[in-house]
């Protein structure tokens, strides 16, 4: 047999073994992007977590201790406002997302996520939402709380998002007890979605199933913290942390299982082997992710850029990146990713959160006890 005949059969063979079987991956080294021009609107955030923008101008900021505060469009940062509810703010847990209500233009309601203390320690994901006012929150209501309330500090998710059909999704993590993200009667390492008012929709996948919860919309998901609706195709898309390696981008669809802790692209932190056995495991009837990063990044929070023709970053995911202390963009065609850069990896610092405003300005807090709410815009065109 000839040598091209040999690789073609080589290639063939291992085309038809599922460890071969792998969605576009982010494995080898990004080449730096040029230097975004980067505008500092406020300090002193101690690790801020989310940051929601304002009609006006101006900002809301979570701070994981337990603190929103409020930042004016020249950048003046407002005392804690009042009307928080408690958090469990230890290791991962705190006050998480922050999002604006699809109404606020006529309710003023905004959205929170955090973890909720519980007896002995426990806690658990849970999301409220209130009425802004001047001087903080008013009318707080919490209309889910992720069951049961466990040990741990870690693996809490959240992040929230409008599907603009009258849900709202909320992701979540496993709280860092792997199995109960396949067990259908319990809602840690799941994606769930509920009505405005908190109700169930009776189009949810499990609902009426026995022994399944009907918040549940899909499965198999390890610690989620980026979610967004992608405004081009309307489509929900989520991020997640692998164990150590097999960061995962995933397109959620309802009932589908996503495979953790059974199938991981990942390695255990303890042994450095492949987990769960095989690294880039598929499983039937489980989803392989969209897109997979096998040196992890630590995604958190996730926005699009579209609808904005010409714009050098038209057509972006841009995801932070924790470990990877860097602002990932992936450029996009349609739903394909087809390209990875990095911004602001000269700065060294931790990207907790990632929004997209209307003129397409990107905002972004950087994850420190000096956190700090940064803007950028796309580097100057060179002559």
């Amino acid at each position: 047999m000839r040598p091209s005949a040999v690789v073609l059969a080589l290639l063939l063979a291992c085309a038809a073994l599922p460890a071969c079987a792998r969605p576009p991956q982010a494995d080898a080294p990004q080449a730096p992007a040029p230097a975004a021009v980067v505008e500092t609107l406020a300090s002193g955030l101690e690790h801020p977590w989310a940051v929601a923008l304002l009609p006006d101008g101006g900002f809301l900021v979570t701070e994981r201790p337990g603190r929103l505060r409020r930042i004016a469009p020249d950048g003046t940062l407002s005392p804690p406002l009042a009307g928080v509810p408690a958090v469990h703010a230890r290791g991962q847990g705190g006050l998480l997302d922050v999002v604006l209500d699809p109404g606020f233009a006529r309710n003023r309601r905004i959205w929170l996520s955090y973890a909720e203390p519980g007896p002995d320690g426990s806690a658990s994901t849970a999301v409220a939402h209130a009425r802004l006012d001047d001087g903080g929150l008013s009318d707080l209501r919490v209309v889910y709380r992720q069951q049961p309330k466990l040990h741990g500090d870690q693996h809490f998710g959240a992040r929230i998002a409008f599907d603009g059909r009258g849900h709202v999704f909320i992701s979540q993590g496993d709280r860092n007890q792997k199995a109960l993200a396949q067990d259908l009667g319990v809602l840690p390492g799941k994606l769930v979605r509920l009505q405005l008012d908190g109700g169930i929709p009776a189009d949810n996948p499990f609902v009426g199933r026995a022994g399944a919860r009907p918040e549940i919309w899909s499965l198999g998901h390890r610690n989620s913290q980026g979610l967004a609706i992608d405004p081009a195709s309307g489509r929900l898309w989520e991020s997640e942390h692998g164990p150590r390696g097999g960061d995962e981008l995933n397109l959620p669809e309802p009932g589908r299982n996503y495979g953790w802790p059974l199938a991981s692209d990942g390695v255990d932190y303890a042994s450095g082997r492949p987990y769960p056995e095989t690294r880039g495991r598929r499983l039937p009837g489980m989803e392989p992710p969209h897109h997979v990063w096998a040196v992890s990044p630590a995604l958190s929070g996730m926005a699009f850029l579209r609808g904005h023709p010409g714009h050098p970053w038209n057509d972006s995911l841009f995801l932070g990146a924790l470990a990877g202390r860097s602002l990932i963009r992936l450029r996009l065609d349609g739903d394909r990713v087809v390209g990875e850069e990095r911004l602001l990896g000269e700065r060294g610092a931790r990207i907790r959160d990632v929004r997209v405003g209307p003129d397409a300005s990107v905002y972004v807090l950087t994850d420190a006890d000096d956190g700090q709410l940064l803007r950028l815009r796309p580097p100057a065109p060179t002559r």
